[in-house]
């Protein structure tokens, strides 16, 4: 007696329609379609120069491109205090990503600022669209500024 389950087995030409591609296949199968718009906020030591945090950014977005990433707009946010003292610190550097790429991109990228000792927390959230103006902290600043 057979069964009236259908089996996801391969045949002898390859897998049957019903089987889930390999996540390595998928940039074959969808192109660049797999790409996900991403913002990445970075909280790095108050010890260390704005211009260090420049190349700190630099560095990421050098990083992100050679994982097949484009980084869209950099935002350096400033020195800010925050809400609650991170390792004995009050102060700390902000700065924002928008970026485009992958998500082996992204978990690589998280990967080497959980070792960094640069970096004291990072956040990346999912969007669906990246906005072109700037974001709310920097036009709160430009405000004050008028």
């Amino acid at each position: 007696m057979r069964s009236s389950i259908a089996r996801n087995e391969p045949d002898e030409e390859g897998p049957s329609l019903g089987s889930f591609p390999l996540p390595s296949a998928a940039f074959l199968i969808f192109g660049n379609k797999n790409m996900a718009l991403y913002e990445h906020v970075v909280i790095t030591r108050p010890d260390i120069s704005p211009a260090q945090v420049d190349t700190f950014v630099e560095e990421l977005s050098g990083f992100l491109k050679e994982k097949g990433a484009t980084v869209g707009r950099t935002e350096y946010w400033g020195l800010r205090n925050l809400a609650y003292p991170i390792k004995k610190q009050r102060k700390a550097h902000y700065s924002l990503l928008n970026i485009d790429g992958p998500a082996e991109a992204i978990h690589e990228l998280e990967r080497r600022l959980r070792i960094s000792d640069d970096v004291m927390r990072y956040m990346t959230i999912r969007v669906e669209s990246h906005s072109d103006e700037p974001s709310a902290v920097l036009s709160r600043k430009e405000r004050r500024r008028d």
